[in-house]
């Protein structure tokens, strides 16, 4: 696919006003949540082998307030590390759920939610990854973002931490793709499914919709079970969609290079639908954001500039409203090669049977 210059300075155009209208449409949690929340809530975190890094986790869990009826389930999905045992130092009011074997047809994740969720008695559910800290008050203003726009699912995108350049270069591309690429509001009631999304790190369901739709059993082969969940919540005509988590939980996804390259391998060659969907969709980017820079010494400085500051406008935007850095938006286009880069070498690693993680075979039921 080839562009003009002048066409790809429209199109970012209206990729960056798209960008700005969704910070400003985004949702937010309440500054604090109308008195105590009365209904039941069930917090569910899924484990394996996170002792050396649920600790903070579990003591941001044990510090919540403004929930009057609640439960905290955490599974132990197979930890070889001592994972549980940091679980029953740290969270003792937790309940502490052993999971059990895999079974064929399954991936790792949506079984273990599938076992939390089975096991949880609330009125909403709460999905928490184990790298994510909450604010003290973090589920109580999650539920009351939920109920209080009559929602049926909402996930609030905590603020990404980004140490390491590696993370600081690629992190902040993921609130900077779906502010820039997805109409939020329409997004939550489109019959179009491939607008919806979610994010697993935390998400909140209303407990009898999340069944009546299939729970994680109707998405238990997915390798992004938190989207095909939105999916599947939205095919049954369930509003929700992203919000802004900024201000109610903080994670850092990847320490350094290694853990990112291995993160991003599992999962970009099916996020776009196909391997070669996300192809397409990498160089799509490329010709957007790094393509025009060509121009510079050909006589259209002026319109490659343009271009570029298109591109640094919708990410300097984007980390403002996200809680991220927006010097790192000077470096987009650097951003994008990476990214780039990591889509083919996860459609590579995928073709050649090398994805795992956490000890498990992506391939194994994974949907292709």
């Amino acid at each position: 696919m080839t562009f003009t210059l002048d066409a790809v300075v429209v199109i970012l155009a209206l990729l960056t006003w798209q960008t700005l209208v969704n910070g400003h449409l985004m949702r937010r949690p309440p500054a604090e949540p109308a008195g105590q929340v009365t209904e039941r809530v069930s917090v569910l975190l899924p484990v394996r082998d996170e002792a050396h890094r649920v600790v903070p986790c579990l003591r941001a869990l044990h510090e919540q307030t403004g929930i009057s009826d609640g439960e905290l389930l955490v599974l132990d999905d197979g930890s070889t590390d001592g994972t549980a045992e940091v679980v029953l130092r740290e969270l003792p009011g937790a309940r502490l759920l052993v999971g059990a074997p895999l079974p064929d047809g399954w991936l790792g994740k949506p079984f273990a939610c599938q076992q939390l969720a089975d096991a949880a008695s609330g009125d909403v559910l709460v999905f928490l990854d184990a790298d994510v800290v909450l604010a003290p008050d973090g589920i109580a203003r999650t539920v009351a973002l939920l109920r209080s726009n009559d929602l049926g699912f909402v996930s609030p995108y905590p603020r990404q931490r980004a140490c390491s350049w590696a993370e600081r270069l690629v992190q902040p591309l993921l609130q900077w793709s779906w502010l820039t690429f997805l109409p939020l509001r329409r997004a939550e009631r489109s019959p179009r499914l491939s607008l919806a999304a979610a994010n697993g790190q935390l998400l909140a369901v209303d407990a009898a919709l999340y069944r009546a739709a299939g729970g994680h059993l109707a998405v238990r082969d997915e390798v992004l079970d938190d989207i095909a969940l939105a999916r599947r919540l939205r095919a049954s005509g369930v509003r929700g969609g992203f919000a802004d988590g900024s201000a109610l939980a903080r994670c850092r996804m990847y320490s350094g290079w290694r853990e990112l390259r291995a993160g991003y391998a599992k999962s970009l060659w099916t996020a776009f639908g196909s391997p070669g969907r996300g192809l397409a969709v990498a160089l799509l980017l490329i010709a957007l954001y790094i393509a025009p820079l060509a121009a510079l010494g050909a006589g259209r400085g002026k319109a490659a500039g343009i271009a570029y500051g298109l591109g640094v406008v919708g990410r300097w935007s984007a980390a403002g409203r996200t809680g991220g850095r927006r010097i790192d938006a000077l470096l987009h286009p650097v951003s994008v090669l990476l990214f780039g880069w990591l889509v083919v070498a996860s459609v590579l690693d995928h073709r050649r049977g090398r994805l795992t993680w956490k000890g498990r075979p992506i391939l194994a039921g994974a949907r292709q």
